[in-house]
């Protein structure tokens, strides 16, 4: 049933098995895949890293944060609240239950993912060639999440609408270093809370052909997001492959609400991905030390990776950290800073011991602007982010003001910074070419490289193009309206949204969606809270 430890399905695999098993609602199967093929748009794959993973904890250390947080869950125990069936599940498992607090055996929730969880599996997009493998050296980038604001150069800070989301999926689409649509890339405020998340998953499979994420926000509209997906792959495919993955945050400290256990059961029944993430701001939902916070968040997801692995074993789980530094005199998160970066590598070597794909990262800052210390605090996240070996990476673009704003301009700086790091993550080129002893013989002593056969050959190629640096002289640079960075972040996007062409889709498939959508949407009331 699914992707199973140590069975991994590769995309063409997948896709093999995609055309033998969905029905669907269109044509035939290939009429059906010759639909969700994308055009000539310009993508790169997701990383898969050829450079050494950085670690900062050796294994005595590493066996202490395992101990105690082991000691967490046997002795302290977390809560599940609201969930009678999350209690009833842990009671038969052999846990002890003080009302909605669950104390575990000692290792029986490492015992439950290592047994039956993915070291890696396929998430599919509707566009195969999209697909991407989410575990064990590889790095996939998906957009911001969950901003209920948005701000470009000429509006300010404004609340999200359904359009800024659907200009937010279309530039995901259109970024060749995005390897993933995200999932609630802004809130959009227009919409009523129960019914936006039909128009946000919708949005993700009409306007873009990669793979996206879930709805989370209550039990009922996982349900609808795994119904939606079901009329793009058919029942089938989905029950036994992953087409979609969702984030399931822990209520820090110590605490699995109801909400969001009722969308992990949900996705895992039906084999979808669930990323188990504690949300720590260090020093008030956790400890103020690095370790501590270790324990907590490797407690906290290992519950919840568990739980999945109850509801269905081998359902797809990955392990979540997101753990800011705070203010100790403000109380505000602050991003950029040194314990957060140790908090990401120890978390990750975690991961690679309990052999589970790792979330955390992406571009993270507490700026209000796009301006020094927006980037400075966001390539002081992203860099661990790679190095780290970080395999699901969301907030990798336009993240902006702690995680309240999604920016346009934002996005733009970051996705060139996205386009850096997959090269950097592919090591230095040791072919022939890479070796370069053709030039270093045809220049020899006390001349240049810049007009030999191998400069030609590669200087297309030879070094990443920034789409955002400007290296002109200052004359040049002053001629052409001294433009700063953000500046010239925002004519990109601009560009890009006008030149933007939708992928295509099984018109059979849309009609069934924005049908199933007009049917939920008219079985209920509008609610704005």
């Amino acid at each position: 049933m699914g992707d199973q430890a140590g069975e991994i399905k590769t995309p063409e695999a997948g896709e093999r098995q995609g055309r033998r098993q969905r029905g669907g609602v269109g044509g035939g199967a290939d009429a059906r895949r010759a639909a969700r093929r994308g055009g000539g748009l310009h993508q790169l794959p997701y990383i898969t890293r050829k450079i050494p993973v950085f670690e900062v904890l050796d294994t005595e250390a590493l066996e202490i944060i395992e101990h105690n947080a082991d000691t967490v869950l046997e002795e302290v125990g977390l809560e599940f609240r609201g969930d009678e069936e999350a209690l009833a599940i842990w009671r038969d498992a052999g846990c002890d239950l003080y009302g909605e607090r669950v104390h575990f055996p000692r290792g029986l929730c490492r015992q439950l993912v290592r047994q039956s969880a993915p070291a890696e599996f396929i998430q599919h997009a509707r566009n195969p060639d999209r697909s991407v493998r989410i575990g064990r050296g590889s790095t996939v980038f998906a957009p911001v999440y969950g901003p209920p604001f948005v701000r470009d150069l000429d509006g300010g800070r404004r609340y999200a609408t359904i359009a800024d989301f659907h200009n937010f999926v279309k530039l995901a689409y259109m970024t060749p270093a995005m390897h993933h649509s995200g999932g609630t890339l802004c809130e959009p405020t227009d919409v009523p809370v129960n019914k936006r998340h039909l128009d946000m998953v919708y949005s993700h499979i009409r306007y873009s052909d990669k793979p996206f994420m879930g709805s989370v926000t209550a039990p009922e509209r996982a349900a609808d997001s795994v119904a939606m997906a079901k009329l793009v792959f058919g029942d089938d495919f989905v029950e036994n492959n992953t087409v979609m993955i969702s984030l399931i945050n822990a209520n820090s400290p110590m605490v699995w609400d109801d909400t969001m256990v009722g969308a992990l059961k949900t996705y895992a029944r039906h084999n979808q991905a669930v990323i188990c993430t504690p949300f720590i701001l260090s020093g008030a939902m956790a400890p103020c030390t690095v370790a501590g916070v270790l324990t907590q968040s490797l407690a906290e997801s290992l519950a919840g990776m568990a739980l999945a692995q109850l509801v269905r074993p081998g359902a797809p789980v990955v392990m979540g950290s997101f753990a800011s530094s705070m203010s100790m005199q403000s109380g505000a998160p602050t991003f950029g800073t040194p314990e957060p970066s140790l908090t990401l590598y120890g978390m990750g070597q975690l991961a690679r011991r309990l052999g589970v794909p790792f979330r955390s990262g992406g571009s993270l800052c507490g700026s209000k602007l796009p301006d020094a210390q927006a980037a400075f605090e966001s390539a002081q996240t992203l860099l661990p982010t790679l190095l780290g070996d970080v395999n699901f990476v969301l907030h990798a673009a336009g993240w902006l003001e702690g995680g309240l704003v999604s920016s346009y301009e934002k996005f733009i700086m970051d996705a060139d910074q996205l386009g850096m790091m997959q090269v950097m993550a592919s090591g230095i080129d040791m072919s022939e070419n890479g070796q370069a002893m053709d030039a270093i013989r045809e220049v020899g002593p006390g001349k240049h490289f810049l007009g030999c056969a191998h400069t030609q050959a590669n200087f297309e190629s030879a070094f990443y193009r920034s789409s955002i640096a400007d290296n002109n002289s200052f004359e040049q640079w002053e001629a052409e309206g001294a433009q700063d960075a953000a500046q010239r972040a925002n004519r990109i996007y601009k560009r890009m949204l006008e030149t933007y062409e939708a992928p295509a889709i099984d018109p059979a498939v849309d009609e069934a969606l924005q049908a199933f959508i007009a049917e939920r949407k008219a079985s209920m009331p509008d609610a704005f809270a």
